[in-house]
C-alpha cells in the first residue's frame, strides 16, 4: 500500500464510463499497468476514466472514488457546486492542440482561398476568377493561450501570420508576437484579421466577447469560437453579422447544446456551425494521459492536469 496525502492506494480499481469503453480498455490493458484492475463494480471502484456527463450521473454510486480522469478538456458537468468534490479531478490536456489547429487553420484557409465560394460557383456553373487572399502577413488574435492556443500559435507562425495572445497573466508561449492582458481586450481586438476564442467556461470568461469587441474589429474580420459557447454574447454576435460589423463567424460551441431548432443562429447570415466537432477525444490519445497519470498516482506523486473546482480549469 502507498499513501498519497490522505489517500490510501491499494490495488486500484478502474471503471470506464465512456461510449468508447472497449477502445479505452484495449489501450489501457495493453499498457500492463501495475496493480490495476478494470471493473464495472461501482462499489469497489476508486478511479474513473470517462466522459463528465456520464460520471456526473454516477457520482452518488461511487463511495470509494479517489480520482476522476476526464476524457474531455472541459469538465463543466462536474463543477456544479451541489456535487461532491472529495476526489482529485484531472482533465485531458496536451492532446487537442493539433486537432484544434487543423480545424482553425482549415477554416482560415477556406476563407482566404474562397473555397466555399468556389464550390457555389461550380454548382451555379459560374466561372469565378475573383482573386484569393493569403494567410501570410495576416494577424490572428488568440483569446486564451493554454496548451491548445500555443499549438495554434505555432501553426499560425508556420503560415507567416502575426500572432497576438490575450491571457490573464502568463506569457509562456514562444510563438506569440505580442501579449495583452485584463483591461486590454479592446486594444487586443483592434485590427485583427481573425479572432479565435479558446477559453474555458469560468466567471471571468462568460460573455467576454460582446458588442464592444465586435465594434473594434475590422469589417473584414472573421471570428471563430472553439472554446466555450458561454464566452460569447450570442445576441451581440448575431447583430454584428447581420449588420456587417464583421465578415463571418465559425462556431463549434454554443451556450446550449444541441442548439434548439428555433435558435436564430440557424438563419444568421455568414455564420458557419460545426456542432462541437473540432477536436474529438480519440481513445488512443486520451488513454496516454490516463496511463501517465496512473503511474504518478501509484507513486504518490501529484497528477498532471488537475482541475481547480473553484476556478473551473
Amino acid at each position: 500500500m502507498k499513501i498519497m496525502g490522505t489517500i490510501a492506494v491499494n490495488m486500484p480499481t478502474l471503471t470506464i464510463l465512456s461510449k468508447e469503453e472497449i477502445a479505452y480498455r484495449f489501450v489501457i490493458e495493453a499498457a500492463n499497468l501495475p496493480g490495476l484492475t478494470i471493473s464495472s463494480d461501482f462499489e469497489n471502484c476508486d478511479i474513473v476514466l470517462g466522459e463528465p456527463t456520464m460520471i456526473r450521473n454516477a457520482l452518488a454510486a461511487l463511495p470509494r472514488l479517489k480520482w476522476v480522469q476526464s476524457t474531455w478538456a472541459g469538465v463543466e458537468p462536474l463543477l456544479d457546486p451541489s456535487l461532491r468534490r472529495d476526489y482529485i479531478l484531472t482533465n485531458a490536456r496536451g492532446v487537442f492542440g493539433g486537432l484544434m489547429s487543423e480545424f482553425i487553420l482549415g477554416y482560415l484557409l477556406a476563407h482566404e482561398r474562397k473555397i466555399f465560394q468556389r464550390v457555389d460557383a461550380q454548382k451555379n456553373k459560374k466561372w469565378d476568377k475573383l482573386p484569393t487572399g493569403t494567410l501570410r502577413g495576416k494577424t490572428v488574435g488568440l483569446l486564451g493561450v493554454g496548451s491548445i492556443g500555443a499549438e495554434v500559435a505555432r501553426t499560425a507562425i508556420f503560415f507567416g501570420m502575426n500572432v497576438r495572445g490575450f491571457t490573464r497573466s502568463s506569457e509562456t508561449c514562444m510563438y506569440i508576437d505580442q501579449y495583452f492582458h485584463n483591461g486590454d481586450l479592446l486594444k487586443f481586438a483592434e485590427s485583427l484579421d481573425y479572432l479565435i476564442a479558446i477559453l474555458p467556461n469560468t466567471k471571468e470568461t462568460r460573455k467576454i466577447i460582446h458588442a464592444e469587441v465586435f465594434d473594434v474589429l475590422p469589417k473584414h474580420a472573421v471570428f471563430i469560437n472553439v472554446g466555450r459557447g458561454s464566452a460569447v454574447d450570442e445576441h451581440d454576435l448575431i447583430e454584428a453579422l447581420e449588420q456587417n460589423k464583421i465578415a463571418a463567424a465559425v462556431l463549434d460551441v454554443f451556450e446550449q447544446e444541441p442548439l434548439p431548432r428555433e435558435h436564430p443562429f440557424w438563419e444568421t447570415k455568414n455564420l458557419t456551425m460545426t456542432f462541437h466537432t473540432s477536436a474529438p477525444s480519440f481513445p488512443e490519445d486520451i488513454a496516454k494521459v490516463f496511463i501517465e497519470n496512473y503511474r504518478l498516482y501509484i507513486e504518490g506523486k501529484s497528477l498532471n492536469y488537475q482541475v481547480d473546482f473553484e476556478r473551473g480549469y
